[in-house]
């Protein structure tokens, strides 16, 4: 599918001009700048010629102008370099509340340098109130950082008026005009800045380059130390390709700004206007007038951005907001212009750039336009997707995926909290110590336990979905050392963007699991949804003096576990379209099989606890299994058993934000000692379907997973119990 791409801000693609100009410095020009000979003498012209190019946009001296590898790098270096170098002066720095996380971050390291930040807040249109400025401004102020323009919505600030306050005060004034150089004017002369950083990539140059502006008489400490490179302020032998590249960029941006601004100030209208005559239900953030040309940020009522997006696959944009395990948070720009929660969710941000047509803006807006009439509550299901005989991708109608979406768990805690104790003597199982299932005693020979899960897609073919959610909600009773009797289906389905064809698909998936597992599925429930979601409720039967629960751990136990580890990796990865067949094969058939042999062998051996893995990842259950049992546990990661390619997924970015807040929770009672932050990332992957975690005595241990090898599933050890505590894992 050819794609109308609509994401400019994110970056744009290298011109034709800028590319003919990086051509010779790629095939032939190969000298270092800093030689003296004629190969080096050519390109040390190339280099000066960039700088003059690149000043001629801001409107400086080229000597004012140091090449750096991008926006980031200008921004740590204008901010750490005021920072440190003014330290006998003061230690307040003063940012706003819609800065890039290239500023906000940098802000957050300084304040561990013993730095002191005030954020600046915006109004409603994302504009910067220079009263609070003035406000915040004191004797130990020595720098004032306030973006150019909003990355997000295109607010542009009152930068003069802001570096007036900061330099009547004695500070230093410094902007970020990533997103606004080679858009609108950024003449650093009328701005008064005394710093300025610029990204290549947003401006038709390549990635990995950039430029800082420091106006003369400024003295910054310098990040990079080494020879004497970009006047002695960034050291390392100058990457002559890219900055020849931004020169070029920098000239031409200089060239058409005015025909730049024109055309896509005109294509921001026309979008606006047209979606205005077909639909209602929307705002657009920002500034109405003193916006960028190019930008547009629109929230839809009561809607998700990602869902809407990946019913948009023909639109290339951003989302305005992050989803993190199933739960949309409102970016910080947003939060921070107070957009209503009714709104905020649903914040696309379109940006234009000076290839756009109107061709493609009016078809942007007319897909956009039919897609939200399908997602609007309330749409009549006569208009049910049609079967037109193309395979159906699951994952591209959600915007989470499987048990990644679980609600963050430091959130959970909070709901769990305020749950009232059971008091019934027949409840053996509550809530108290987070196990897989409810368990509730008939009499003293039988116990019911019932569980019930269910979760969005994390594979495409529906057949399959269906026996995955099937096996991951019987994973819940075979945990409690239960068998299963007879389930219920729960389905929420997108019938306006899906076929109904699908969701029979995933039916007949589920009863194939249920049949395997030797149990009917005699009903259900469903609802109309705007992504796809399927689960199950399980009921079961064990004698209530055999359930087998998280509490029970002892010191000396070792950890064993039945299936590998990476499930949220490989799915997030084949989402993105990087998960190779081999890799996709091997995740599938490990969620689809079923933990009843691993389960039914436990009745031999001397099981303490047990619990599968499934959202919470690894590291999750093991902590409320040594939670709840007291105890504290050690998880050899050597011997941690992964599913292919999951370590090289995870450094290819393919982790989902169910694992990142894994990661953030864990973190609280997990030491990782000297685990990179891929590996902790394996180590917390949210999981569907997966193993079960049994804690019980060594000599157990291996009889249990020689009985499992005969049945040809595999076994590890990846732990053991430590001692008493109160659930602290390591991870060595």
């Amino acid at each position: 599918m050819e794609q109308i791409y609509l994401d400019f801000n994110a970056t744009t693609p290298i011109d034709p001009e800028v590319a003919a100009e990086m051509r010779p410095f790629l095939d032939l020009y190969f000298g270092n700048p800093s030689s003296s000979h004629a190969f080096g003498v050519k390109t040390r012209a190339a280099v000066e010629k960039a700088r003059e190019r690149t000043a001629l946009l801001l409107n400086c001296s080229p000597d004012e102008v140091i090449f750096t590898s991008g926006g980031t790098e200008s921004n740590n270096m204008a901010i750490k370099g005021a920072a440190f170098a003014m330290r006998s002066k003061g230690n307040h720095l003063i940012i706003s509340a819609v800065e890039h996380p290239a500023v906000t971050e940098v802000a957050a390291y300084l304040t561990t340098q013993g730095f002191e930040v005030s954020i600046a807040p915006v109004d409603r249109y994302g504009l910067v109130d220079t009263a609070a400025i003035r406000s915040l401004l004191k004797p130990e102020t020595i720098l004032v950082s306030v973006m150019h323009a909003n990355n997000e919505v295109g607010t542009i600030q009152p930068i003069a008026e802001i570096s007036e306050l900061a330099h009547r005060n004695g500070a230093l004034m410094h902007t970020d005009a990533a997103q606004s150089a080679g858009k609108i004017p950024v003449d650093v002369k009328q701005l008064g800045v005394d710093l300025l950083s610029v990204a290549g990539h947003k401006l038709y140059a390549s990635k990995g380059v950039g430029a800082l502006y420091i106006r003369k008489g400024v003295t910054i400490e310098k990040l990079i130390h080494g020879a004497d490179h970009e006047q002695n302020m960034r050291a390392g032998t100058e990457n002559v390709l890219e900055i020849a590249g931004l020169g070029k960029a920098c000239e031409v941006a200089y060239n058409r700004l005015e025909s730049y601004g024109r055309h896509t100030s005109g294509l921001r209208e026309r979008f606006i206007d047209s979606l205005s005559q077909r639909i209602g239900g929307f705002q657009v953030n920002g500034h109405p007038e003193k916006v960028l040309p190019n930008t547009l940020s629109i929230s839809f009522r009561n809607q998700i951005a990602q869902t809407l997006l990946a019913a948009i696959p023909e639109i290339a944009a951003s989302a305005g907001a992050a989803c993190h395990t199933g739960d949309t948070e409102t970016s910080s720009v947003l939060g921070a212009m107070q957009v209503s929660p009714e709104y905020a969710p649903g914040t696309i941000r379109f940006s234009f750039g000076i290839t756009t047509t109107e061709e493609e803006v009016d078809k942007a807006v007319e897909v956009l336009a039919n897609t939200l009439r399908t997602l609007t509550d309330g749409e009549n299901q006569t208009t049910a997707g049609k079967d037109d005989g193309n395979e159906i991708r699951l994952t591209a109608f959600t915007h989470g995926l499987g048990c990644a979406c679980k609600i963050v768990p430091a959130r959970l805690d909070e709901i769990l909290a305020g749950i009232p104790t059971m008091t019934d003597p027949s409840v053996l199982v509550g809530t108290e110590n987070k196990d897989d299932a409810a368990v509730y005693r008939i009499n003293d020979e039988l116990a019911v336990v019932q569980t019930v899960d269910f979760l969005t897609p994390v594979i495409d073919d529906p057949f399959s979905f269906g026996e995955i959610a099937a096996a991951n909600a019987l994973s819940d009773i075979y945990a409690m050392g239960a068998k299963p009797a007879f389930a219920l289906s729960i389905a929420a389905f997108p019938v306006n963007r899906l076929p109904l064809s699908a969701l029979n698909e995933i039916l007949k998936g589920a009863a194939a699991k249920a049949a395997e597992a030797g149990i009917p599925i005699v009903g259900g429930h469903s609802v109309e949804d705007n992504e796809p979601k399927y689960g199950m409720v399980v009921t079961g039967f064990t004698h209530p003096g055999k359930v087998i629960r998280n509490k029970g751990a002892k010191p000396g136990d070792v950890l064993v576990l039945t299936k590998p580890l990476g499930t949220g990796i490989i799915s997030t990865a084949a989402k993105m379209g990087i998960a190779g067949e081999k890799a996709i094969k091997e995740a599938e058939e490990s969620m689809k099989l079923l933990n009843r042999i691993p389960a039914e062998l436990m009745a031999g051996f001397g099981v303490h606890a047990c619990t599968d893995v499934t959202g919470f990842g690894l590291t999750g259950h093991l902590h409320e299994m040594a939670l709840a049992s007291e105890v504290d546990a050690e998880v050899v990661f050597e011997n941690l058993p992964f599913l292919s390619e999951v370590r090289a997924y995870a450094m290819a970015g393919a982790v989902p934000g169910g694992t990142k807040a894994n990661l953030e929770y864990a973190s609280q009672w997990t030491g990782f000692g000297t685990l990179s932050l891929t590996e902790k990332y394996m180590v917390c992957d949210a999981q569907t379907s997966g193993g079960l975690l049994i804690s019980m005595p060594p000599a157990d241990a291996e009889k249990y997973m020689e009985s499992l090898s005969r049945l040809g599933i595999r076994g590890v050890v990846i732990g053991r119990i430590t001692g008493s505590g109160k659930g602290r894992i390591t991870v060595i």
